[in-house]
């Protein structure tokens, strides 16, 4: 099958990318670059030394073989998607191309009208693209546990049977997100089901947990297919943000109180998530939600498991709750059910000592990448 990755230059795509590579899949990459000029615009860069994407896919042909097509453009440009999709011909469009930071969201009101309006359009253009040329192909698009926020209830997956006045209906769950990119991911999911109801597309929205860790089979196989990892205030994610400020000697930057608690899975699921999804492509007409995580954990149990990790390694790790910059609950019921996946046959990989020490060792051979002043979060939520 052909699959075209939406934004494989960055994070989940690259890793993506050559995953479904290796796998046998033709795969196309269409990535505007933007991820890039994002980090010089804030004046940070990845931990990791990424190459050029050209010099990325050139070394993946020479290690493999294999071949990935690469399209530069952005999808806001719909005549530009659209004749790509033409040229490409794809089975499945793997969407991963989206602003995807919530505290970028919150810099001021013009960082949210442009996450809005690139996030919202372009979902709204490969929405459009499919149902003039491709309407067979299966979307599969990376949603955002943060869609649902945290309720005082158990969390399903995409949808909640209710009873209300002696009537029963099944209906989207309710959303709550937490942050201007969180609500452009519910305007994705909201246009994504209304096109498959109207026009017989099939989609599959994966609510991605928070991803941690680096290296996937194909990333590792050489220092030219390193992936990005982030650490700043900004773009760095809990887990992967811990180990680089545990191996720098920062300490950890727990926000509140810390029991805020969230979906995490290793990046090695992700890729391997996306890959069970084309292979049991969505019905037609049907627009299917996945809960993407494989464990739960609050941001204090990680501050620990990070502590003990890199004391173990030798390293004098402290945690320091800072005054929280986010509007959330800081303690809080969540349970989220997260079964079709695992019924599909993903087998997780567990976030373990052995690969914490993994994480902290690779962030200690980078560590000399770091810029101290961008770790602490200078975005606020709060009203100024």
């Amino acid at each position: 099958m052909k699959v075209l990755v939406i934004g494989g230059d960055g994070y989940c795509g690259w890793a993506t990318a050559l995953h479904l590579s290796n796998k046998g899949y033709d795969v196309g990459i269409l990535d505007n670059l933007s991820r890039r000029y994002w980090d010089s615009k804030l004046g940070v860069d990845t931990l990791t030394p990424i190459a050029p994407i050209q010099k990325r896919i050139q070394r993946w042909q020479e290690l493999t073989g294999k071949t990935i097509d690469l399209f530069v453009g952005d999808i806001t440009d719909y005549s530009f998607l659209s004749q790509t999709l033409q040229q490409f011909e794809p089975g499945a469009i793997v969407h991963f191309g989206e602003q995807r930071s919530a505290p970028y969201s919150m810099i001021d009101r013009e960082h949210a009208v442009f996450t809005q309006v690139n996030n919202v359009v372009g979902t709204l253009n490969i929405l459009y693209a499919m149902k003039e040329d491709f309407p067979d192909a299966h979307l599969v698009k990376l949603g955002t546990m943060g869609e649902y926020g945290t309720p005082n209830i158990d969390i399903e997956e995409g949808y909640i049977t209710i009873e209300h006045n002696g009537r029963k209906d099944t209906l989207p769950y309710p959303k709550q997100p937490g942050s201007f990119y969180h609500l452009s991911k519910v305007h994705d999911s909201h246009n994504i089901h209304f096109a498959c109801k109207i026009w017989g597309l099939r989609a599959t929205d994966l609510n991605q947990g928070v991803v941690y860790g680096v290296l996937t089979e194909e990333t590792g196989m050489d220092e030219m297919l390193i992936n990005r990892l982030d650490y700043d205030g900004v773009f760095g994610t809990a887990l992967n943000r811990f180990c680089i400020q545990a191996a720098i000697g920062h300490p950890l930057t727990v926000y509140g109180k810390g029991g805020q608690t969230r979906g995490f899975l290793d990046i090695r699921d992700t890729v391997r998530c996306i890959d069970i999804a084309i292979q049991n492509p969505a019905e037609e007409g049907k627009f299917r939600v996945f809960n993407q995580f494989t464990e739960l954990f609050s941001i204090s149990d990680l501050a620990m498991m990070v502590k003990k990790a890199g004391n173990s390694l030798g390293l004098d790790v402290e945690i320091n709750n800072l005054d929280n910059p986010r509007v959330e609950l800081e303690e809080h019921y969540f349970n989220a059910k997260n079964t079709k996946l695992l019924d599909l046959g993903l087998q997780p990989h567990y976030l373990s000592d052995s690969l914490l020490d993994s994480l902290l060792n690779f962030a200690e051979k980078y560590k000399g990448r770091v810029d101290k002043e961008q770790i602490l979060p200078k975005v606020s939520w709060h009203r100024k």
